[in-house]
């Protein structure tokens, strides 16, 4: 059985007078999860996506809730995003009928944030669910057994449903990526465009590990800076992708206003662009290395509530370092290299400007110190 990172901090938060919301892409398993907590636990079960639903819990009162609720203790409300001023609703629950535990969860950051940011300040606790990480994987199938598994993590991700249907990868990834990936988005006003959407995902997925320009994006699509800036906005608050800025501390010649964009799920990414082919017959095997190591490191820092500030760093003369995290007054660089033959030398402009920053590489053969540790440099 695969156990999620969150589940025992979830646990430990019910009945803590606030309300739980649990964001993440579709498909990422926030359902099975919440259902999972409560499985020994007699609750209600209430779907944002059925219309009675919506009727029930918008504008609705205490007393009307406290109707619905019965003698339950804990209310599971699935696609809270669906339900119109949701935010008051839970307001009502953590206010009124503090007896009773409500969970929420949405697949949409941008439209169910937008609901309950001002409601329930201060009455809430917020936690995203990635799809099935490296570290949760390691628990249920061992170390060993999980790196020999990199490649095809690599190629098909880490959606639970891909990793648990062998042989049906490649058909459920394209259907993840088409019909559930643009659902949310499509759903949403600011979408004008879905061919643009589309074009703009398949550019993105190409780059992958540059540094891109939306002003390039918007010249290779045929759009403007300002609309990409937006559609790459409601990818990341649809879980879709996440950028890295450059780091800079007004060292001469250092990038300030760059940045990188990567995808959550590198299975995702290869569904947009249609290559499933096996790393020995690829040309981005560099990128794709990349990708995995930085999304699944922020998932470990993420789970773990670790506060690291992460950066690419660059100079105009094209000195490069794919990953610098700040924590504190540290700083580490990381290099990520799929062959762990030959020698990497951080660039000397970086070590001499930073002195005293961690260095390391991490290839599969240390990925563990990586994604199973927080400060992996004083191994």
């Amino acid at each position: 059985m695969i156990i999620r990172s969150l589940q025992s901090t979830i646990e430990e938060r019910l009945f803590k007078g606030k309300a739980i919301l649990l964001f993440g892409p579709r498909q990422s398993g926030k359902s099975t999860l919440v259902e999972e907590i409560l499985r020994d636990k007699d609750h209600l079960y209430l779907n944002g996506d059925d219309a009675d639903v919506r009727d029930i819990l918008t504008n609705t009162t205490a007393t009307k809730l406290r109707a619905v609720v019965g003698q339950k203790k804990i209310v599971f409300i699935d696609e809270a995003q669906r339900i119109p001023n949701i935010g008051l609703t839970l307001k009502l629950f953590t206010d009124q009928i503090k007896d009773v535990q409500v969970i929420a969860t949405g697949s949409s950051a941008f439209e169910l944030s937008s609901q309950v940011n001002e409601p329930l300040t201060g009455r809430k606790y917020e936690y995203m669910l990635y799809p099935l990480s490296f570290e949760e994987l390691v628990g249920a199938n061992g170390l060993v057994q999980e790196k020999r598994m990199i490649e095809q993590r690599m190629i098909f991700g880490y959606y639970p449903e891909i990793v648990t249907k062998v042989g049906e990868e490649k058909e459920l990834l394209k259907l993840l990526a088409g019909s559930y990936l643009y659902k949310d988005l499509l759903m949403l006003e600011q979408v004008k465009k879905p061919l643009l959407l589309e074009k703009l995902l398949k550019a993105l997925a190409l780059q992958v590990g540059s540094e891109v320009s939306f002003h390039e994006l918007g010249q290779t699509i045929g759009s403007d800076s300002k609309t990409i800036d937006k559609y790459i906005d409601l990818l990341e608050k649809t879980f879709v992708v996440f950028r890295l800025p450059a780091f800079s501390r007004n060292v001469r010649n250092e990038i300030k206003k760059g940045k990188k964009i990567y995808f959550y799920d590198c299975g995702i990414r290869n569904a947009i662009i249609n290559n499933f082919k096996p790393l020995g017959s690829r040309t981005d095997t560099g990128a794709l290395w990349e990708n995995y190591v930085i999304s699944e490191r922020m998932k470990y820092l993420k789970y773990h509530d670790i506060d690291v500030v992460s950066f690419f760093w660059r100079t105009n003369q094209q000195q490069e370092i794919d990953l610098i995290e700040e924590d504190g007054e540290q700083l580490a660089a990381y290099e990520f290299k799929w062959s762990s033959k030959g020698t990497v030398r951080f660039p000397q402009t970086f070590t001499d400007n930073y002195p005293g920053s961690k260095t390391l590489v991490i290839s599969p053969d240390n990925i563990e110190d990586f994604l199973l540790k927080h400060r992996c440099f004083y191994v």
